[in-house]
């Protein structure tokens, strides 16, 4: 297996925790948008944590979508997850260069300001919908915020991208804990001791820590329980047949436009810019 997601519990589950390795899903994401560094970073936490917290779906066919809308030059990331740990995501800008802030990448002024938003399609009458300012545009202490504001559950989110000089992707991982009610003071009090002490995401990536051994870490002083390990990645479910679709249900007056005007028609997925090209033959054929 390759990246993958373990969901875990902790102090008699009182802490439901997860953790990823992402560098494959990551580097497909760069690649498929031709991403800027600080691009593939944003896009890259954001795609992680879609991928970890789409496994807490119970339905077969729900569906989360986290969106950032943000005033910062990137404008806005949208991913989508599933409850069988694979994702999709887009950047509405993928190009953007900023200068570092303190030798790192500056996702934040990529963003910030703006708003984060989830969305949970369960199959109900309306979707579930959450929304909250950003804090930083950092995305892990945005969604940490969520947490706490839109669902109620104290969290801590760690999200790390590390990207080469090249543009590759060298590392990304992350993490979720989660606080359940009734937890005792004492556990909570660790934890936090435990979090002002750890490195970075990127850190303990980089020295080939495991998603196993970051929860070990994040939780030292308790036994984690590990539930389930789930392969994660990126995959698209965009399809010809799906554009056809969609070029069928235009109005005749839209449909007409694109007869006359006789040139073939280029419909590119935002999710994975896979492209799909119909002549106008295809086109009077679509009813």
């Amino acid at each position: 297996m390759g990246d993958y997601i373990i969901r875990a519990t902790a102090a008699n589950d009182s802490i439901r925790a997860f953790a990823i390795t992402g560098k494959e899903l990551v580097e497909e994401a760069r690649v498929r948008h031709e991403a800027s560094p600080i691009v593939t970073a944003a896009l890259g936490r954001m795609l992680m944590a879609g991928a970890m917290m789409g496994v807490t779906l119970k339905g077969k066919d729900d569906v989360m979508t986290l969106q950032i809308q943000g005033d910062g030059p990137l404008k806005g990331i949208t991913v989508t997850s599933y409850p069988d740990g694979f994702v999709k995501g887009f950047p509405l800008v993928s190009d953007v260069i900023l200068p570092p802030k303190n030798g790192k990448l500056d996702v934040g002024g990529a963003i910030f300001p703006g708003f984060l938003r989830v969305i949970k399609d369960m199959g109900l009458k309306e979707p579930y919908v959450g929304t909250t300012e950003l804090q930083t545009g950092e995305i892990a202490e945005d969604l940490t915020y969520y947490f706490a504001v839109s669902e109620q559950v104290p969290s801590s989110v760690g999200l790390g991208v590390l990207v080469n000089k090249d543009c590759t992707v060298n590392c990304a991982g992350g993490f979720i804990i989660q606080v359940m009610p009734m937890c005792p003071d004492e556990v909570l009090d660790k934890i936090e001791e435990n979090l002002r002490s750890i490195p970075s995401v990127t850190e303990m990536m980089s020295d080939g820590m495991t998603p196993e051994d970051i929860l070990n870490k994040v939780l030292e002083g308790f036994e984690v329980d590990i539930k389930e390990k789930t392969e994660t990645g990126f995959r698209c479910d965009c399809s010809k047949e799906r554009v056809e679709r969609s070029i069928a249900s235009l109005n005749k007056k839209d449909k007409e436009e694109i007869i006359a005007d006789g040139k073939p028609v280029e419909v590119k997925c935002q999710f994975c810019n896979k492209k799909y090209e119909f002549t106008i033959d295809d086109i009077k054929k679509l009813k």
